[in-house]
């Protein structure tokens, strides 16, 4: 039996079969699991917000969609993942909060949504399955050596995506 390891906000980590990896707290935040089943190794990036563009000093490469994937990529292959290989799933993307006005720059949980899909195609990383939307939030853990991304939420069930 393997340990869980906890990916905190704004971060990034990889695990080898039999560990898995844990966050909790994606509201408008995405869980973002990048794996090859081959070798067993997957990796989790909690990002917060859709681009880099958006930074203002001192770059957190997991903060970011379109950084956070990047740096995922390569984490993996250097673990001896096959890029042809790879494939994702991710979590979250909540807009928890609702905003008067049409302005889309207060949602963030859609936009974030959106960001990832476009990144994860950008680099020609298939995607098997998304759990986004809605209003409340998500606790995911991700099994690498079979893909399982099981999100669990309050008032909305688990399951197994």
């Amino acid at each position: 039996m393997g340990k869980i390891i906890q990916v905190g906000m704004a971060d990034l980590k990889l695990a080898k079969t039999p560990d898995k990896l844990m966050t909790a707290g994606l509201g408008s935040c995405i869980g973002i699991c990048v794996f090859d089943k081959n070798v067993g190794v997957g990796g989790l990036a909690h990002i917060m917000l859709p681009s880099s563009t958006l930074a203002k000093s001192n770059l957190n490469h997991a903060k970011f969609a379109d950084t956070a994937i990047v740096l995922l990529l390569d984490e993996l292959e250097k673990m001896g993942c096959s890029r042809s290989r790879l494939q994702a799933k991710y979590a979250g993307g909540s807009q928890m909060f609702k905003f008067s006005g049409d302005s889309d720059i207060m949602k963030i949980g859609p936009r974030n949504a959106e960001a990832v899909g476009e990144h994860l195609n950008k680099h020609r990383i298939r995607v098997l399955a998304s759990d986004t939307g809605g209003n409340y939030g998500r606790t995911i853990t991700f099994d690498p050596k079979t893909g399982d991304l099981l999100v669990r939420t309050i008032g909305h069930g688990e399951r197994i995506i």
